[in-house]
C-alpha cells in the first residue's frame, strides 16, 4: 500500500475564500484550517491535506512582486514536506501571478496548481468547490511513484492549463480563462483525462529546486492604438529607471512606421531598455518582418515575443532583467522556451 500524497493549500485571498454571513449578508473570509470539516467531499480524495493562509487575505488587484515572493517562500520552506501545492488567488490577476511563479521556480519536480472561483465558496451556485476539489485531485495524481504534473498550472471550469499560457477572458462566465496558443493539459469530465504528451518534462531531474526571488518591476506595457500620440509614447519611454517595455502591437507584430515612433523606440533601446513585441490578439504569434510595418522594429532591435501572452511576457521580462544580460543574450533567452511559455519553432 502506497502512502497518500501530502497536498498543501496556500490561500492568498480572492473570491474563493469568501463565505456569506447569513445574519448580516456580508462576505467574510473562510477558515481554511477547517477545510476538510467544511467540505466533507475532500475526505474522499486519496491524499492528506494541510493549509496555510496569508495573515491578511490579498485582493488580487493589490497583488505585487512582494506577494509573489511570499508565495514562493511558502513553497520553498514546505517543498520537501509536500508532494503538491494548490494555490488560491483572486482570478483577476491569476495569469500574471502564476506566470511569475513559473519563472521563479527552476527545476520544479512537483505540481503547483493555481485556482480560484467566480463565486464565493459559500454561495449556493458556486464554482469554487469543483475547482478546489479537482485541483487537489490533480495535484495528487502520480505515475510510477512520481507526480504526473511537474510544472505550474492553472485549473478552472473543468480544464487544466499551463499557467504561463493563460489569459482571463471573462468576468462573468465560469469558464473564465483561455489558453489560445497551447491546448489544455487535462480535462475533467466523468473521467479526469490528461494529455500527457503536452505536459512539461523537466530535463534536470536530479537538480535541487532553485528559487529566483529577484524580480525587476521597472517595466511597462505600451499598448498601441490608432491615434496614439508622440507625447504619450515619449512620456512612457521617459519613465525614470525604466528597464523594460512590453509593446502590445497589432496583429503579427505591426506598429506605426512613422519616423517619430521608430526614433523614440531606437532611443530607448540605445539606453539599454529592453523592448519586447507581443500581439494584442488573443491568439497567434508575432512575426517581425512579415509586413513592412514591422521591418523597422526588427532592424532597431525590438525583440519578438513570438506567441507569448502579455501576462507571461511581463513575468519573463521581470525575471530576465535581473540577470544583467546583453541585448543579444537577453533576446536569446527571451525567445527560448524556459518553462513551456513559448512554442518552439
Amino acid at each position: 500500500m502506497t502512502n497518500k500524497p501530502n497536498i498543501l493549500i496556500i490561500y492568498t485571498g480572492g473570491t474563493i475564500g469568501m463565505v456569506k454571513d447569513y445574519k448580516t449578508n456580508a462576505l467574510k473570509a473562510f477558515d481554511f484550517s477547517e477545510i476538510v470539516q467544511n467540505i466533507p467531499e475532500l475526505q474522499q480524495l486519496n491524499c492528506n491535506i494541510k493549509s496555510i493562509s496569508f495573515k491578511e487575505p490579498i485582493d488580487s488587484s493589490n497583488m505585487n512582486t512582494q506577494y509573489y515572493i511570499d508565495i514562493v517562500e511558502i513553497i520553498e520552506s514546505n517543498y520537501t514536506k509536500f508532494d503538491g501545492f494548490v494555490i488560491l488567488t483572486g482570478s483577476d490577476t491569476m495569469s500574471y501571478i502564476s506566470s511569475a511563479v513559473s519563472f521563479m521556480l527552476e527545476n520544479l519536480q512537483k505540481p503547483i496548481i493555481f485556482t480560484g472561483s467566480q463565486l464565493p465558496i459559500g454561495d449556493l451556485r458556486t464554482d469554487a468547490k469543483e475547482n478546489l476539489i479537482t485541483s487537489i485531485e490533480i495535484a495528487s495524481v502520480r505515475k510510477q511513484h512520481q507526480p504526473l504534473i511537474k510544472e505550474v498550472c492553472l485549473y478552472f471550469e473543468y480544464k487544466l492549463y499551463r499557467a504561463n499560457r493563460t489569459t482571463k477572458i471573462s468576468a462573468e462566465h465560469f469558464e473564465a480563462f483561455a489558453s489560445m496558443n497551447y491546448p489544455a493539459l487535462a480535462e475533467s469530465g466523468v473521467h479526469l483525462k490528461f494529455n500527457e504528451a503536452l505536459l512539461f518534462k523537466p530535463t534536470e531531474k536530479d537538480k535541487p529546486l532553485i528559487v529566483r526571488k529577484n524580480l525587476i518591476s521597472d517595466v511597462v506595457i505600451l499598448k498601441l492604438f490608432p491615434g496614439i500620440t508622440k507625447a504619450t509614447v515619449e512620456a512612457i519611454l521617459s519613465i525614470q529607471n525604466l528597464k523594460g517595455v512590453i509593446l502590445e502591437s497589432y496583429g503579427s507584430g505591426n506598429a506605426p512606421n512613422e519616423t517619430w515612433f521608430i526614433n523614440l523606440l531606437k532611443k530607448a533601446i540605445a539606453k539599454e531598455i529592453k523592448v519586447v513585441n507581443v500581439t494584442q490578439c488573443s491568439g497567434g504569434s508575432v512575426i517581425l518582418g512579415h509586413y513592412d510595418t514591422s521591418v523597422k522594429l526588427k532592424k532597431i532591435g525590438v525583440i519578438s515575443g513570438l506567441d507569448i501572452t502579455t501576462e507571461s511576457a511581463v513575468a519573463k521580462l521581470m525575471y530576465l532583467l535581473n540577470e544583467d544580460l546583453s541585448l543579444e543574450m537577453f533576446k536569446y533567452h527571451f525567445q527560448k522556451s524556459l518553462r513551456g511559455e513559448i512554442t518552439k519553432k
